[in-house]
């Protein structure tokens, strides 16, 4: 039995790739025996410390405030990070734990660190895309998180990265030592999430009703490539006419994309869907013809999975990790995001080719089991084991 705490850079409620990879990771480790705790960041660096039990896991949230520019804040600065320090240095005694893992890099990590060596316990860095797709690029705004990834990547015991690509970035921007890092992909469940929605239907489907539909997922934000996917479907529209385009997610570039939408003369084609609930994207998925991930980069792509599971087409982007394990013409299609014109044509012989569709929908449900879950959480249990072994804190070459 190994006593954990994981500190994702995001946790439930918040719905995303990261906290899904924490729930499960947590929830996988338990089931294994372990004892796992979720230290995470409050939502605005200022309120209070508070903890609660979420699917029978304790969830710890500390304020993790980092320096600003702003003159006064800055000066209040040392007093309100070290008092988080000790705060989590507190709750460290009482959980006890035999190794950190930070999943996915911000604030969460540079405070992890420290608590790491102040503990002098082992630490695991799991890199999710965050040095390349983070909605501020707080990366090239903040030397203070700069400085901390560098100093995490050269003290952690174990460092690893849900793609290639994502570990390539941080040993050519970040310092990783080119032999200290490793590939693990991400996972999903097997099974779809299930259970009651509520008393309100599913919002996207209500809009798309009985037709047709091409689904998109992900924070609506730039770098996801949701407006390239909309000059693309534009291509297409005329041809495929009972056709819909339902867009999950929000985020700040959504109000921009419903006007590319008029623009495009594609109001009455396309449908927002919002904020959706896991078992509501479940639903989604179960219902479309095609799949599409046109992010401009994308380290991982969870959704891919999702869509194996589903036996639906999918269509990745071939900018970032999803070459590393798409088998492109197999089990999905790649395509370049900023080649508008083959987007489309990816898109029209999916939605005129149903056995097309169905051929490469089974394809990625039978290669889907290859990422699930219980095999995932036993690599990272390994390296937990390995890292333990070794018997030094935090503190690699």
């Amino acid at each position: 039995m190994t006593r954990i705490v994981l500190i994702p850079s995001a946790y439930l409620p918040s719905l995303g790739g990261v906290e899904e990879v924490t729930r499960h990771l947590a929830l996988s480790l338990r089931e294994m025996g372990d004892i796992v705790e979720v230290w995470t960041g409050t939502e605005d660096s200022v309120s209070p410390p508070s903890v609660v039990l979420l699917d029978g896991i304790t969830v710890r949230r500390f304020p993790m405030p980092l320096p600003t520019s702003n003159a006064r804040a800055a000066l209040h600065f040392p007093m309100r990070a070290i008092q988080s320090v000790r705060v989590m240095s507190s709750a460290a005694r009482i959980a006890r734990p035999d190794l950190f893992h930070v999943v996915c890099f911000g604030p969460n990590g540079a405070y992890g660190m420290a608590i790491a060596q102040m503990a002098r316990r082992p630490l695991v860095v799991s890199l999710h895309g965050e040095t390349f797709m983070d909605d501020h690029d707080i990366f090239e705004r903040s030397w203070f998180m700069r400085r901390s990834l560098s100093r995490a990547l050269k003290h952690a015991a174990v460092v690893t990265a849900c793609s290639r690509f994502t570990l390539t970035d941080a040993e050519e921007r970040f310092g990783l030592h080119p032999d200290r890092g490793q590939v693990l992909f991400n996972a999903v469940t097997i099974d779809p999430p299930s259970g009651s929605t509520g008393c309100a239907p599913n919002p996207l489907l209500e809009e798309v009703g009985d037709r047709p539909y091409v689904f998109a997922l992900g924070r609506v934000v730039e770098k996801k490539g949701f407006d390239l996917l909309l000059r693309a479907f534009a291509l297409v529209a005329e041809r495929h006419p009972e056709v819909i385009l339902a867009v999950g997610g929000e985020g700040d570039a959504l109000p921009a994309l419903r006007r590319l939408a008029g623009e495009l003369g594609l109001e009455a084609r396309v449908r927002f869907g919002g904020r959706l609930s896991r078992t509501q994207v479940a639903e989604a998925l179960a219902g479309a013809n095609v799949l599409i991930v046109p992010s401009r980069v994308e380290p991982f792509g969870i959704v891919i999975l999702e869509g194996w599971r589903a036996g639906i087409p999918v269509v990745a982007t071939n900018r970032g990790g999803p070459p590393e394990f798409v088998r492109d013409g197999h089990d999905g299609i790649l395509v370049d995001p900023f080649d508008t014109p083959a987007m489309a044509r990816v898109l029209d012989r999916l939605l005129a080719d149903p056995a097309e569709r169905s051929r490469i929908g089974e394809a990625g449900r039978e290669r889907v089991v290859q990422f699930a879950w219980p095999e995932t959480a036993a690599h990272y249990r390994a390296l937990y084991t390995s890292v333990l072994a070794t018997g030094h804190p935090s503190g690699g070459r």
